[in-house]
């Protein structure tokens, strides 16, 4: 079945004949990309990723290096977030505002470059979630060849794995302005905070955090399995949490759930 799914990505991928892959460095993306350039090789694939406010640094190092490991064209860009109108605002169409200035960066490159299509990570599992950037892709005619191929996140792993990227196993990420609570405000000071509150509790040895942000509280999302760590180092973590800003730390007894913030929204 996950054959299946894969030869039909390679299937699309072929129809496509020249890409630019939006490539942040996580499990999709990476995948994507790597299948793009088995199939297609090298001349026909351009990977570029956006630098922002709300891209940590690690993971644009981490970024580089997957591209220099696959062996792709690899072009970053300057983009600003905070600078799109309506962004900081931070309402229930964050994403839409993000994912629109982000492919109005990618399609002139990709005229530019004589390229045929921007595509971009969307899987099967995120019709299930709020995605409201998905429409912003149909508007301007992106594509999601693993979310057309009927991917799932478990298969990604699965397939990534079969082709030794190291990213067969990394946590799920997502920008940092996921972060904060919609309705608050956005800025270069919070996403900073959230950036060093999270690198902190990974240095920890836990691998999936969060650090959900309503105004001066901090609400810790980490694996059921990684709540003992956070109790065992209570001390050291509000220390430092309130050192970078927070009055007030919090663990969610919940757990780690990816997109919990849009709990609000339904």
């Amino acid at each position: 079945m996950v054959q299946d799914k894969y030869e039909k990505l390679t299937s699309i991928l072929q129809e496509m004949e020249k890409v630019v892959v939006a490539f942040s460095g996580g499990v999709d993306s990476t995948f994507l990309l790597k299948a793009a350039m088995d199939t297609l090789g090298t001349e026909n694939v351009l990977a570029v990723t956006a630098d922002s406010e709300t891209y940590p640094t690690s993971e644009l190092i981490e970024a580089k290096e997957l591209a220099q490991l696959i062996g792709v064209q690899h072009q970053v860009i300057e983009t600003s977030e905070l600078a799109i109108p309506g962004y900081t605002e931070n309402d229930k169409n964050r994403c839409y505002f993000c994912r629109s200035s982000l492919f109005d960066h990618l399609i002139p490159i990709m005229q530019e470059k004589g390229f045929e299509n921007v595509v971009y990570g969307v899987i099967a599992d995120d019709l299930s979630e709020y995605r409201p950037g998905m429409q912003a892709a149909k508007e301007q005619g992106v594509r999601g060849p693993l979310l057309e191929a009927n991917l799932y996140k478990e298969e990604i792993r699965e397939l990534s794995r079969e082709r030794d990227l190291p990213t067969w196993d990394k946590p799920s990420f997502a920008c940092l302005s996921s972060r904060i609570a919609y309705g608050e405000k956005i800025t270069i000071e919070k996403l900073t905070k959230v950036e060093k509150a999270e690198a902190f509790l990974k240095s920890l040895d836990i691998r999936q955090v969060r650090v959900r942000t309503h105004e001066d509280v901090a609400r810790i999302e980490v694996e059921l399995g990684d709540m003992q760590i956070v109790l065992d180092h209570r001390e050291r973590i509000s220390k430092r949490l309130q050192d970078f800003g927070y009055k007030y730390i919090t663990l969610d007894l919940i757990g780690y759930k990816s997109g919990s913030m849009n709990k609000v929204l339904t």
